[in-house]
């Protein structure tokens, strides 16, 4: 399906979903300018919006409450951020924890007293907690101790904080949930999505964990001056820009992909649509080699900064150096001058490589084009499902299986390996959890996340049944397949709303999806801890709350720190 933004532009032919739908593919994805961060951070620049703090109770020790406001088109926000001691036996990561450093809420419009109160009784409770309209997102993190400790020791003491240690962590703070839509009593997607500003996707949560990261440099500063004022230096603005937010993602993220199939569909159009525009540009642009020459610089100097304890992401990696160094030789004998079509010759020239080598690279191109590209990051929004066709003849709907799910008639179900894994939602927590199907009791509350299957099991009672049968007349008999020929159907008119593999195999990592969907947030630095859960880090390198200019608050594409004498 072509939308409406691809009509107006030259494009190149869009790549299949057969090759961008596969996990692999998906788990190999890097952030590009079309991701959320940065198309909030470029509508709050244009906004000419600024941060104030109209709120400042925190004692020495780096405790108590804090409120930052900003506004955006006709409606203003406050991030309320409570910060409280907590046992070191009681720090995790885990969704399980009770108890976190900081706690957090996006307040809608300006919270008098009674509401800070309020949130300030219920946000620590998190889960726990009870919570009404007014609040748009509700979040929590802990401390990354040892280098919080470090910067406020090294501050108060008149020095920077250690480069190396700065690099290696990259945060001072990482959040371990951001909920939003109407979790907990929280407000509903639609309250917000027709707002200036927030009507993308995640823009909420987005505007949050930037709010966030300015309190923890604050925080840090505060508690470093209060302990020695007299020898007290702020932080340096290079790495105060360096310093984002962590985040740890686990399985609850990856079941989203799969029951958000247009809106997925939208994310994957508008960068698919992107790629194919700048591949059809004719000639390099003004400006733009010397640009993607500045950028793969960073590149190299970004992929030498990021290391990770993961054995296997740790080769990837090293490839990725190794590969994309070998691209930028390359790339120095084309002439430019000459080349036409060049951002289409970039692309065909990574096809050698590896999938993460090839999709920084698409990242690559696109980000000296904005004016080409950046409207359509209003194409990525979530619209209404469709709803299931009744109509349709069981022949059509047989020619939209085959072109939309082919993959799934060539898997053995019957094989172990194909049935291995279960997905369902953990009684304790509700939160979507992964099951050994063969190990582990509990298959008969398996989500249906088996699409391929079901489409299988769909098309081998279609093989049996009249074309000319409709839909409507087809489900009377077959009243268990009503979902997959939604799927189907949906597939048909979105071609990138379906992963293209099995999703109960022995072979699915969930941290493919979980890749895909952070780098539409705008992450960087993946740190996978299994197959199921990873660190990433959010906002490294973007604007402060005082750099919001259009030069500074659009070019923070895979960050790096430089080697910087901070010294004294």
């Amino acid at each position: 399906m072509k939308q409406a933004a691809e009509q107006q532009h030259e494009c190149a032919e869009l790549r299949s979903p057969d090759e961008v739908m596969r996990l692999a593919r998906m788990g190999s994805a890097f952030p590009t300018r079309l991701s959320f961060m940065r198309s909030l951070l470029r509508f709050v620049s244009r906004e000419g919006a600024s941060v104030s703090r109209p709120l400042w109770q925190i004692n020495d020790e780096g405790y108590g409450r804090a409120v930052y406001q900003v506004q955006l088109g006709t409606h203003i926000y406050n991030l309320v951020a409570f910060a409280t001691e907590l046992e070191p036996d009681k720090r995790t990561d885990r969704v399980i924890a009770e108890a976190w450093d900081t706690s957090y809420v996006l307040f809608d419009g300006i919270p008098n007293a009674q509401d800070i109160d309020r949130l300030a009784a219920n946000a620590p409770l998190q889960e726990a907690g009870r919570f009404d309209e007014c609040d748009l997102i509700l979040s929590r993190a802990n401390k990354s101790v040892r280098l919080f400790s470090h910067v406020v020791e090294s501050l108060a003491n008149g020095r920077q904080p250690d480069i190396d240690l700065i690099r290696a962590t990259g945060y001072l703070m990482r959040t371990t949930a951001v909920y939003g839509n109407g979790k907990f009593g929280i407000a509903d997607r639609e309250v917000i999505a027709a707002r200036p500003g927030l009507d993308g996707p995640f823009r909420a949560e987005m505007l949050l964990v930037w709010l966030i990261r300015g309190f923890t440099h604050d925080l840090v500063e505060h508690v470093a001056q209060r302990r020695n004022s007299e020898t007290f230096v702020p932080l340096d603005r290079r790495l105060k820009r360096y310093l984002g937010i962590g985040n740890s993602t686990g399985l609850g993220m990856a079941p989203f992909l799969v029951s958000h199939p247009i809106l997925l569909n939208n994310w994957i159009m508008a960068r698919e649509t992107a790629l194919a525009r700048v591949r059809a540009l004719p000639v390099a642009g003004p400006g733009s080699v010397e640009k993607i020459g500045q950028l793969l610089a960073r590149v190299v100097l970004h992929l030498d900064q990021w290391s990770v304890d993961d054995e296997q992401q740790m080769q990837r990696i090293e490839v990725l150096r190794r590969e994309v160094r070998e691209l930028v030789q390359r790339l120095k004998e084309l002439d430019w001058s000459q080349q036409a079509q060049p951002w289409d010759v970039v692309i065909a020239a990574s096809k050698p490589y590896s999938l993460e080598c090839q999709e920084l690279v698409v990242a690559l191109v696109l980000e000296p084009h904005g004016e080409l590209i950046d409207d359509l990051e209003r194409e990525m929004a979530w619209r209404i499902e469709p709803a299931l066709n009744s109509k349709m003849r069981a022949a059509e709907l047989t020619k939209c299986l085959n072109e939309a799910f082919g993959f799934a008639n060539n898997i053995d179900f019957g094989a172990r390996d194909q049935t291995a894994q279960f997905w369902y939602v953990s009684e304790e927590k509700l939160e979507p959890r992964l099951g050994a199907r063969y190990e582990e009791d509990g298959a008969e509350l398996e989500m249906p996340l088996d699409i391929a299957r079901q489409v299988q099991a769909l098309a081998r009672d279609l093989a049996q049944t009249d074309g000319n049968e409709t839909v409507a007349e087809f489900l009377l008999r077959h009243p268990g397949h009503r979902y997959a020929i939604a799927r189907v159907q949906t597939a048909a008119k979105y071609s990138y709303s379906e992963i293209r593999d099995n999703l109960i195999s022995d072979q699915c990592l969930p941290i493919d999806m979980l890749r895909l969907k952070l780098s539409f947030f705008g992450a960087s630095k993946f740190d996978p801890r299994s197959d199921r859960w990873t660190r990433i880090t959010l906002y490294q390198g973007a604007p402060l709350f005082d750099e919001l200019s259009p030069e500074e608050a659009d070019d923070w594409w895979l960050p790096v720190l430089p080697n910087l004498d901070v010294s004294g």
